[in-house]
């Protein structure tokens, strides 16, 4: 028995009840279904179910209720027809690649990305004969003036990380819907709870659940949400492929989802108020958070964001040295390059998430030595404050 349908509930509710699904037991909690295949009636049984002839559960590669159950829940959170899972963020963004490009193809991305994206992109997709220009995703000519007659997809992260810049995700689509493209939208910063790219015109949406959806740093996972027809393809590509989502990880995901609303709320009440903060220390140059009035996107920001987020980035006087003497000096912060936790995180992206990042393109992408990183977390923000004053002063 699964849950409810989309159509019916509030997003806070879907999160908890939808992709629900009871067993003969009638588990009040998701179940958890550990184990690599299944049994069958009879060997015609067995036989329809691999050709797709009847609904059931065949092998857990691609096939799990558990896995299916985040699955549902995911898609109807983001007001898409199905989504499918992958064992993280990345995996999810090369199945999309794999399943929807050949040789000859051609990328626009935006350039301000998370650094195994760039990678992707621009060094390992060449090998197979597919190319990409960046551009600057606020900068809709550029958009415009990179499509080339191979266009085949548009790549945009929004907020972009970890400058979260903010890109008008309802131009960017009729721009790649004009050429006949595709546009793929990165979710992994706001989450289903802040931002539903799909019904502004987005074609697919990903994410690392590795990040808010788990939002307590415990699993990876990602994921891929779209209409039948293009997850169909994709779904094809993962269960062949093989970069599956385990029953243990979607089961923690699912929790991770039920607290996401509440969550993202109070991450974004924090954020703001820290980045407030930080504009007033006169060892910051400058703070980027969509939720400020300062960010060159903060309108656009409202129109297709429910608040700001929880990632601020900031660039300290003095550069590398600078910059990571405050990231030596905090002592409640964790120094990790995770993001989306409960627990506040702080980075230096020249040095870590973009150090195989080329000089050239972290400079392009505005990755400057100074510039560091924090996922803003639940605890109380006084303490925050106190915490990146160690190094600030």
């Amino acid at each position: 028995m699964s849950g409810p349908q989309q159509e019916n509930l509030h997003p806070e509710t879907l999160a908890i009840r939808a992709g629900r699904t009871i067993s003969e037991y009638g588990e009040h909690s998701q179940g958890l279904f550990l184990t690599s295949s299944f049994t069958y009636e009879s060997a015609a049984q067995a036989a329809a179910m691999f050709l797709g002839e009847i609904e059931g559960y065949t092998y857990s590669r691609f096939t799990n209720p558990t896995v299916s159950a985040f699955q549902q829940r995911l898609a109807q959170m983001e007001c898409g027809e199905r989504a499918i899972a992958t064992a993280t963020g990345m995996a999810a963004i090369q199945a999309i690649m794999m399943t929807l490009l050949q040789a000859g193809d051609h990328i626009v991305s935006s350039q301000s990305l998370f650094g195994s994206t760039i990678n992707l992109l621009a060094n390992q997709l060449t090998k197979f004969g597919v190319t990409t220009t960046f551009v600057d995703a606020r900068d809709l000519q550029a958009w415009r003036a990179a499509i080339q007659p191979n266009t085949k997809l548009l790549f945009l992260e929004t907020p972009s990380n970890p400058l979260t810049e903010v890109a008008d995700v309802a131009a960017v689509a009729d721009i790649a819907h004009a050429h006949d493209a595709l546009l793929v939208v990165d979710n992994s910063f706001c989450s289903p709870a802040l931002q539903q790219p799909l019904k502004l015109g987005a074609d697919l949406v990903m994410h690392s659940a590795t990040k808010f959806i788990d939002g307590h740093g415990r699993v990876m996972g990602g994921a891929v949400v779209g209409n039948d027809k293009l997850i169909e393809q994709i779904y094809l590509h993962v269960r062949t492929a093989g970069p599956s989502l385990s029953p243990f990880n979607a089961w923690t995901l699912l929790s991770g989802l039920e607290t996401l609303h509440l969550r993202m709320e109070k991450h974004s009440a924090n954020a703001l108020e820290l980045a407030r903060w930080l504009e007033a220390q006169p060892n910051v140059e400058r703070v980027y958070y969509p939720g400020l009035e300062s960010h060159p996107q903060y309108e656009l920001a409202r129109r297709q964001q429910k608040s700001g987020g929880a990632v601020v980035s900031f660039v300290v006087k003095g550069g590398r040295e600078a910059a990571w003497k405050v990231v030596d000096g905090v002592r409640v912060i964790s120094r990790t390059a995770n993001l989306g936790d409960v627990k506040s995180t702080i980075t230096h992206p020249a040095s870590t998430t973009h150090a195989r990042v080329t000089p050239e393109a972290r400079e392009k992408a505005g990755i400057v030595e100074g510039l560091l990183r924090v996922s803003v977390g639940l605890e109380n923000v006084l303490d925050l404050q106190r915490d990146l004053a160690l190094g600030l002063d």
